[in-house]
């Protein structure tokens, strides 16, 4: 009996349309309330080290770019100091601890002038290895750890988190936290928009500043790969301010010199099981631009007997059927998609729309589309396409969808969340997205999915909602 209340229970929260499922838990419409610039204070100590993140620092996954910010520029503040944990010892007191100077700028935006910020690549880690860190001097010296990835290899597990379209508001904190309660989440694939300063007068830079406090607590300690959203463009030259992405740029460094890039804003990194390219909706793509010939050259270096899952993250989604930013992100569909069709792309990440989204495995390579009329069709070379801009933005929510749903669309939703991909080998991985309601065992959303170039089998969803 209990099993049948539950089915029927799941069964009210959706609606079946065209063999896809639009979820009728719909959060409160509203923009999310923002927390204060107060929310975030400095931590405590004379010059103490603030805003620490971490990032991949090389292209395997033995590099680590550790960033901070001081007020100052003090002698020791722009040095990092560490070392391999000692049986699970904090002070490091029988191992080897190595210092890494870090390189410092600062920048100004119209009347903002920020921290000195520090950016320290370290490499030659071990892997699959943690590591405690130290940045600070004096009294304000602060600690931190992260873990190393295993060996790059096509059957090591791995997983990865996924936020996208976060900002800064209690919606923010609960997506942030809701994954932090996971203790699976390793690595966090981020597809863009980070601080939303942009959505203040003069693109308040305080703002970055009290994101970059906000996210420490994650940040510190798994490192986050990110694509650049259209809200770090920071292009304001009615005050001035003419060139874009200046200060993500500045405040977020990558690897990208090590995969053949010119540009921070398109890149990749392998990582355990994982090759991840990052691509940029908002610079050019069109044909023989840079970002156009490196990817070109870049699908031809994946090696899939080394990572068997081939990631790609951009901004604007291409398969989209909420009536937000509807077919914006179609002319790099049209100029991509049938690379990542040839190259067996098994998972491409998308944010911008302020909903949560997971389409079929489908193409629309050999259709034209005119008047905002598609006509894709399944294709099992195809990637999935995730819509996963439901971090918790000040924007609010995107409930307004098309209309029937179509049949690309596997499922939709208007709430906000976050994802994990569990890569169990070189053939499954499994997926789940977690509404902020639910306790985080609880999967709204999960699929088993089979790797493109190992298993092109067809998925089916899960009908598992407890995970």
């Amino acid at each position: 009996m209990k099993i049948f209340i539950l089915s029927v229970l799941l069964l009210s929260l959706t609606t079946l349309i065209n063999g896809g499922i639009t979820s009728k838990y719909v959060r409160q419409a509203q923009p999310a309330n923002e927390m204060s610039l107060e929310t975030f204070p400095s931590p405590a100590g004379h010059n103490a080290p603030e805003q620490v993140h971490l990032t991949q620092g090389d292209r395997d996954g033995r590099g680590m770019i550790i960033s901070w910010v001081t007020p100052l520029n003090l002698a020791g503040s722009d040095v990092v100091t560490y070392w391999i944990a000692d049986n699970g010892s904090d002070n490091g007191s029988h191992v080897k601890r190595r210092k890494k100077k870090a390189s410092t700028s600062s920048y100004k935006f119209y009347d903002y002038s920020s921290g000195f910020l520090h950016h320290a690549t370290i490499k030659n880690l071990e892997y699959d290895t943690k590591y405690l860190y130290e940045v600070g001097t004096g009294q304000s010296v602060r600690q931190f750890s992260f873990t190393t990835p295993p060996k790059v290899g096509p059957d090591v597990p791995y997983t990865f988190g996924i936020i996208g379209d976060l900002g800064q508001t209690y919606a923010s904190n609960e997506t942030l936290y809701h994954y932090m309660s996971n203790p699976k989440g390793q690595t966090i694939l981020f597809p863009g928009d980070l601080a939303y300063q942009d959505n203040h007068p003069n693109h308040d830079q305080r703002k970055w500043d009290t994101w970059g406090r906000f996210m420490e607590p994650c940040a510190a300690y798994q490192p986050i790969i990110y694509a650049a959203g259209n809200h770090e463009i920071d292009f304001v030259p009615n005050i001035g301010e003419r060139h874009a992405f200046r200060p993500y740029i500045r405040r977020y460094h990558n690897a990208f010199k090590t995969s053949g890039s010119i540009s921070p804003l398109w890149y990749s990194v392998r990582r355990g099981p994982a090759h991840i390219i990052v691509l940029s909706s908002y610079s050019g793509y069109g044909k023989y631009t840079p970002q156009y010939v490196w990817l070109e050259q870049e699908l031809k270096n994946v090696n899939r007997e080394e990572t068997p899952w081939l990631i790609v993250m951009v901004h604007s989604p291409w398969y989209n059927s909420v009536n937000y930013h509807y077919m914006e992100g179609e002319s790099m569909r049209v100029m991509f998609e049938s690379w990542f069709v040839n190259s067996k792309v098994d998972l491409v990440l998308a944010g911008h729309v302020h909903a949560y989204e997971r389409s079929e495995r489908v193409s629309n390579i050999k259709y034209n589309i005119t008047n905002g009329l598609s006509t894709p069709v399944k294709d099992p070379n195809a990637p999935i396409y995730i819509t996963i801009g439901d971090g918790g933005n000040i924007e609010g929510i995107a409930n307004s969808f098309t209309d029937p749903q179509p049949s690309y669309s596997a499922y939709r939703e208007s709430s906000f969340g976050h994802a994990l991909l569990e890569i169990k080998n070189k053939t499954h991985a499994q997926y789940t997205w977690h509404r902020n309601q639910d306790n985080e065992p609880i999967a709204a959303d999960s699929l088993m999915m089979y790797n493109r170039y190992f298993f092109p089998k067809e998925e089916i969803a899960s009908d598992c909602f407890i995970c």
